[in-house]
């Protein structure tokens, strides 16, 4: 099962393009929903709600993205520090090393880049590792991050073998990113069907309004018709939000 954390510490990383662009399409979906279901530009502001919760769906999803790709960024790094320790670097010196490597994959936006920036800002002053972790899986709580976390402190204590301890980590990433990415695989097409299905009701409506004019008048700007299309509307919301939920797996 996937750990549940706070998704403001993945909020942080949406960039403000990113943000705009959610804002815009919220917006437009409130204002194509308005128009098709009520034919008035009052009914925006009573669909404010559902325009807001769109947002907080999309920021969520764009947050859930952010800790995908830091989960594949913190196993570039794992590696990169196993490497270094492979030819003879101190832990210390194989953070640092994997800050350089990493310089040439990720941009300095990135979050993995800025959290080996501070790793590296935080040995130059003599912060023991054992705390400079713990404060890393504190800033991205993630599992992986976490249970990288504490084996690193439990062998670092015992004197372990920190070298395999830091690649069996790796490739226990590696693994659990492979699983995900097949159950994407699988789950693509379905996803696809949904997102067409979402669509249809939308296109339906938007074709009998253009085609059969005099047949959808019925429904607008009485309270027969406006009764009848927020029940409609009721109902696709509740099937909308019942069909992310069966496609939302996670491991």
């Amino acid at each position: 099962m996937r750990l549940h954390i706070p998704k403001n510490c993945w909020q942080q990383d949406i960039t403000k393009r990113e943000y705009s662009w959610i804002t815009i399409k919220s917006i437009a979906i409130t204002g194509i929903t308005a128009w098709l279901f009520y034919r008035s530009l009052w009914a925006v502001f009573l669909l404010a709600p559902v325009g807001g919760w769109n947002f907080w769906r999309l920021v969520q999803e764009q947050a859930y993205q952010k800790e995908k790709e830091f989960q594949l960024q913190f196993k570039e790094a794992i590696l990169a520090v196993s490497s270094a320790m492979n030819i003879g670097y101190s832990v210390e010196n194989a953070f640092r090393e994997a800050q350089k490597e990493l310089k040439k994959i990720y941009p300095e936006e990135a979050r993995i880049s800025k959290e080996l920036q501070m790793i590296v800002r935080q040995l130059r002053v003599h912060v023991p590792m054992e705390q400079i972790l713990e404060e890393l899986s504190q800033r991205a709580p993630t599992e992986d991050v976490r249970n990288f976390v504490t084996v690193f402190v439990a062998a670092k204590k015992s004197g372990g073998n920190m070298i395999a301890i830091i690649q069996n980590t790796a490739n226990q990433i590696g693994d659990k990113i492979d699983v995900k990415r097949e159950i994407d695989t699988i789950l693509a097409s379905k996803r696809y069907e949904f997102r067409v299905m979402s669509v249809v009701p939308y296109a339906i409506i938007g074709y009998m309004s253009l085609s059969f004019p005099e047949f959808m008048e019925c429904l607008y700007g009485n309270i027969l018709g406006i009764g009848v299309m927020t029940i409609c509307l009721v109902i696709y919301l509740a099937a909308y939000y019942l069909g992310l939920r069966i496609i939302r797996i996670e491991v």
